[in-house]
């Protein structure tokens, strides 16, 4: 979504509140959002957290 949105990592950070880093390491799956991550870029993207985020198949952390 950021990528279709044209925002670069940095630009996307700023808007939620987080790192850069954060924001690469949700992006490869190297980091799980915490629920209030997750709303905030649900909302930003005016989507729900299901839409943004796909569990199906992912691992429970």
């Amino acid at each position: 979504m950021r990528e279709k949105a044209l925002l670069t990592q940095k630009e996307l950070s700023e808007k939620v509140g987080v790192s850069r880093q954060a924001i690469n390491a949700i992006e490869t799956g190297k980091f799980a959002p915490s629920i209030w991550l997750a709303y905030d870029l649900a909302k930003y993207f005016e989507m729900s957290i299901e839409e943004l985020f796909d569990f199906e198949g992912s691992e429970r952390k």
